[in-house]
């Protein structure tokens, strides 16, 4: 190698290191920016609180305040009557007793003293610690959409940990996220196969149920066709999956001896540092299939887990399934595997809305 050749090798690498740099700066200067912005406004909204409770100002303080505030600053945006109102919401709903509820389990003092969790100061500096690490517009979003104090705690905890973005939040709350978590009870045996740490962060990442409504398919098809259509719209089945799964390849094949495998579709998690494979099933979820599962999970930890991986993951899709069987089926499964349902379309077709007994109607009848 030349001397010149030299020179442009350490320039290249003098360059790169100087982009991630700037990139990283650049970062952390916008996080700060966020931060600070939404700490404003969580004084603001603050500061409208306490002089209402105070002073026995009504609501017109607000749009007085909004006229001089935009007089006062006039090249600044985000300081009108609605965003007023949002601020004063803001700080009023994150401080009351039922958010605080949500809080408790997750506040801890840095200085060891030992103040009960539920002392305000203590519950209030969590709620700070947790929303000033999101953006405001996600904060006017979940303000305006959702009204519950657990569901809200749900997305704001999900949107710091995984880093979601506008648009990611949105889909999330239009599919129900927070309510599929709740009330359909989740199917696996992570906590047998996986540290509690790992256990906990792949529960969270596993849904009861996937809305596959986007692929438009009305009818019985094969398991072929619906990865074929799941691949046309890999956009929108990941943003399903939830944030953090990485695409690595459809058909994905193992070679064990003479013989080949293929798992259906195969993503990578970015934050469990995991392989994750999905099997499709259109059917009813049958005992063989966790067998299966566990196989493929033996090839990639054995074939293509990294040193730093964590163990693979394996989900199994399917249009039904019965939850004691899912559990049975588990039991003696040495590898973390989560059973969901999918669903096609949560609509009735035109012609037949209004010509189907209602569930309740079809229970009633069962019970006469």
């Amino acid at each position: 190698m030349t001397g010149r050749d030299l020179i442009n090798a350490d320039y290249t690498v003098f360059v790169t290191d100087l982009k991630v740099r700037i990139r990283s700066a650049r970062i952390s200067a916008a996080r700060a920016v966020n931060r600070d912005l939404v700490l404003l406004y969580w004084d603001i909204g603050r500061a409208i609180v306490e002089k209402q409770e105070q002073l026995g100002w009504g609501r017109a303080v607000v749009e007085r305040l909004a006229g001089d505030l935009q007089a006062a600053f006039p090249n600044t945006q985000g300081f009108s009557a609605q965003n007023l109102w949002r601020m004063r919401q803001f700080y009023a709903d994150y401080t009351a007793p039922e958010f605080f509820e949500q809080v408790q389990g997750i506040t801890e003092l840095d200085d060891g003293q030992s103040r009960p969790k539920d002392a305000p100061e203590v519950l209030s500096r969590a709620v700070r610690d947790l929303v000033v690490q999101i953006p405001w517009g996600h904060h006017a979003n979940l303000l305006a959409k959702i009204k519950a104090p657990e569901a809200r705690f749900y997305y704001l905890q999900a949107t710091a940990r995984y880093g979601w973005t506008r648009n990611v939040l949105l889909n999330q709350i239009k599919a129900a996220a927070y309510e599929r978590s709740v009330n359909e009870g989740k199917t696996h045996n992570f906590n047998l196969a996986l540290p509690a740490h790992l256990a906990e962060q792949a529960e969270e990442a596993l849904k009861s149920s996937y809305n596959l409504e986007f692929l438009g398919i009305g009818r019985e098809v094969r398991e072929r066709e619906l990865e074929n259509r799941l691949i046309e719209r890999l956009q929108q089945f990941i943003l399903e999956l939830g944030y953090g799964f990485c695409f690595i390849g459809r058909q994905y094949r193992l070679i064990l001896g003479e013989n080949e495998y293929f798992i259906d579709l195969l993503f990578y998690h970015r934050f469990l540092k995991t392989l994750v494979a999905v099997e499709l099933k259109v059917g009813v979820f049958e005992p063989e299939f966790a067998g299966k599962m566990d196989f493929y999970l033996n090839l990639l930890n054995e074939k293509e887990r990294a040193a730093d991986d964590q163990p693979s993951i394996g989900i199994i899709l399917c249009a039904e399934k019965d939850d004691v069987v899912v559990e049975f089926s588990l039991k003696s499964k040495t590898n973390p595997i989560g059973v969901a349902e999918y669903k096609l379309t949560d609509r009735l077709p035109e012609e037949l809305k209004g010509k189907l007994p209602s569930e309740k109607a079809l229970r009633d009848a069962l019970l006469m």
